[in-house]
């Protein structure tokens, strides 16, 4: 068996490889001239835009791994099926699922590795080829920062510290807000529970102000349920530096949720992406077992168009399903943890059905 172990690992992992290169090379390809004119307008320089890209790799590389072992194993069992190697090796007593344990192993280890990739690789090298686009290339300042759970940004006429902006509904949660003179001493603080950007303006609520007094002395405070504060910032400008889930790994996105329930902020959008990440880790197995059914199916169903088409398909109903799952559980309509792990449930349920009816 270690000489049919080898042959299947070894045809499995060329298919992987050749794949997962050229879906890189066609991703880049494709997001090259969609900023090619950006690149091109800002004088950007070839370092810059091949560095850029290179940092986008690890991005494509986790988004893209389960839909490569499912080609994979689509492709490397039709071929064995259409050239009569499943028939020879079921002709000599060696089981189907035998015959697929290696692929099994692999994907376990694959998915293992997939996710610590995406925790300690691909955020950091996704904010790195940000930060060249917009800084570098598009030679915009950096204003804010996202550090210990929380945003500091630093504004035209003041500086800002909040625990969260909610993108979807141009609320800002947590504020405060540091009016500074040229020498950096301060002149006012305000503090408020929420602010909701209202017909063009910031409407604050639950405010504090203090404003300091000349020449030292106590601050004058003045407490106000709501009212509208004049901010030459937009949603637009704190949507810059929010972080949002798809940029955080899950040791950091974990911390950042439970010390915002702590204090009382409603994290369900983050509790959905954080189930989410972990439910996608477990997909590519799934996606291996419905790869290894679907091409043995029948005997002499293989074809590698085939193989593509089949693939193509199945992980577009996969993120169809799982995209309409988490928008389900953003909006409430959904347990976060349910929403995330539906459907996997779904082609779990799937996988045993095929990989039954598959003749062993």
């Amino acid at each position: 068996m270690k000489i049919l172990d080898r042959y299947i690992i070894r045809e499995y992992l060329k298919l992987f490889f050749l794949i997962l290169l050229s879906i890189i090379s066609i991703y880049l390809i494709i997001d090259f001239f969609g900023k090619i004119r950006m690149f091109m307008s800002n004088n950007a320089t070839i370092i810059q835009m091949a560095s850029h890209f290179f940092f986008m790799i690890p991005t494509i590389v986790s988004q893209t791994t389960p839909a490569v072992i499912l080609l994979a194993t689509l492709m490397t069992f039709g071929a064995l099926s259409k050239n009569n190697e499943i028939v020879a090796v079921k002709a000599n007593g060696v089981s189907l699922y035998r015959l697929a344990f290696p692929l099994l192993i692999i994907c376990i280890i694959v998915s293992i590795v997939l996710f610590l990739f995406s925790e300690f690789i691909t955020p950091r090298a996704f904010q790195k080829a940000e930060h060249i686009r917009l800084v570098e290339v598009q030679k915009q300042e950096s204003l804010g920062m996202f550090k210990q759970n929380e945003i500091w940004y630093r504004g035209n006429q003041a500086i800002y510290n909040f625990r969260m902006f909610d993108a979807e509904k141009s609320a800002l949660h947590g504020i405060t807000i540091y009016y500074l003179d040229p020498k950096f001493r301060l002149l006012q603080r305000i503090d408020a529970e929420k602010a909701q950007w209202q017909e063009g303006k910031w409407i604050f609520q639950n405010v504090l102000i203090a404003s300091m007094a000349e020449g030292g002395g106590f601050p004058k405070l003045e407490k106000i349920s709501s009212q509208a504060i004049n901010l030459p910032e937009k949603p637009a400008d704190f949507k810059k530096v929010q972080k949002e889930a798809d940029k955080m790994g899950f040791f950091e996105l974990y911390p950042y949720i439970r010390k915002l329930q702590s204090e009382g902020y409603d994290m369900t959008r983050y509790l959905v992406d954080l189930h989410g990440k972990m439910a996608f880790s477990f997909v590519s197995i799934i996606l291996l077992v419905i790869g290894i059914s679907f091409s043995l199916r029948s005997e002499r169903s293989g074809g590698v168009a085939q193989s593509i088409g089949a693939g193509v398909i199945i992980g577009f109903s996969y993120w169809l399903v799982f995209a309409f799952s988490l928008s389900l559980g953003r909006s409430g309509t959904l347990y976060p943890l349910l929403a995330a792990w539906i459907p996997n449930l779904l082609f779990s349920v799937a996988a045993y059905y095929l990989i039954r009816r598959v003749n062993t």
